[in-house]
């Protein structure tokens, strides 16, 4: 195991220190200025595409705000188009030809990270090479249930009906489709921590639309040999975050996962209690928090910060994405009050 250099890399490997490290989810993006003004020139996948410009977007946030890591400037949809997967934005993504059947599922092929994804490789080192000593890079990927929601979906949604209705309706195309996603985004993981990544997180935005049975039979099987592979390639924390996942947790506790991320829903006095306080904890202040009178945002975090005091460490983080709406003054009067109130209370 490598030696943990960065306050958020301890804090993912189970040391605590004077206070929790601090990332926001959709740190890089619409909400800061700088970013909207990149974008006049240059549309989203042009954006991703660009090692130049993402590695720029990727810095952005870091520039601004005294954060503890920066996470890659991509979306969880880039490396499908490695596999086969015609793709567009429209702002969200939209399929060419969703996947409906068994013989769909066969036109797909493993994603071979260096010959299609090369670009956020590139951009990951470039990031590497101007991030600050102090700070952690964060390389992440779709979970395998997430992508192939979007996949058999055609786009997005608020249900995922058809996804589901796949899942249960052909269970031995589902399975292997979850499958081919599973070793395919472990290869792209891999390939991102060789590029310059500290740290690798999982997004599994729509898992919290399978009950735990369905979880259990389907998705978590796949999510602990993606885990395993990556284990046995790379050495990096790992971080597994499951949006409206508070009934998953008790099966989320199997995973092989250094840090488990909570939405802004379950207090992490809870989460801890279901995972058990060896477990590291990623939140989870409600982004709407970030709307709210400086009073009430710092004891809104003051509470989060609390609340993660039983775990093994905490990292200091939102339950979910920053709203595209929110000031970035809020965002930097978080940040120095969770420095302060943990700096204060270790003093």
């Amino acid at each position: 195991m490598p030696e943990p250099k960065t306050l958020f890399e301890k804090a993912c490997r189970g040391i605590r220190e004077s206070r929790p490290p601090v990332w926001i989810m959709r740190q890089a993006g619409r909400y800061l200025p700088e970013y909207r003004k990149l974008r006049e020139r240059v549309d989203f996948l042009t954006a991703t595409k660009t090692p130049e410009i993402a590695a720029r977007i990727t810095l952005q946030p870091l520039e601004r705000f005294p954060l503890d890591a920066a996470i890659l400037f991509s979306d969880i949809m880039t490396p499908l188009e490695g596999m086969g997967v015609g793709l567009d934005f429209a702002p969200g993504p939209v399929l060419d030809r969703p996947i409906r059947s068994a013989a769909d599922v066969d036109t797909l092929r493993a994603l071979v990270p260096e010959e299609s994804a090369g670009f956020v490789l590139e951009t990951l080192r470039m990031v590497r090479a101007e991030l600050r000593s102090d700070a952690a890079l964060i390389g992440f990927a779709g979970a395998p249930f997430t992508l192939f929601c979007y996949l058999v979906e055609g786009g997005g949604s608020k249900d995922f009906a058809t996804a589901r209705a796949f899942l249960h309706a052909e269970p031995e195309a589902a399975t292997r489709l979850l499958r081919l996603l599973g070793t395919s985004m472990a290869a792209y993981l891999v390939a991102q921590a060789r590029a310059g990544a500290d740290a690798l997180m999982l997004f599994d935005s729509w898992a919290g639309l399978v009950g735990p049975q369905s979880f259990g039979r389907y998705v978590l099987p796949i999510l602990k040999d993606t885990v395993a592979a990556i284990r046995a390639e790379v050495d990096r924390p790992l971080i597994y975050f499951a949006n409206a996942g508070a009934t998953l947790l008790s099966q989320v506790r199997e995973l092989d996962a250094d840090v488990v991320g909570i939405d802004w829903t379950l207090p992490l006095s809870r989460a801890v209690q279901d995972l058990g306080a060896d477990v590291v904890v990623q939140g989870n202040l409600d982004p709407a928090a970030l709307f709210a009178s400086r009073s009430e945002l710092a004891a809104a975090a003051d509470d989060v910060l609390r609340e993660g005091a039983g775990a093994a460490a905490h990292v200091f983080n939102l339950g979910h994405g920053i709203h595209r709406t929110t000031d970035p003054d809020q965002v930097a009067f978080l940040v120095d009050h969770v420095h302060e109130q943990s700096l204060r209370k270790a003093g």
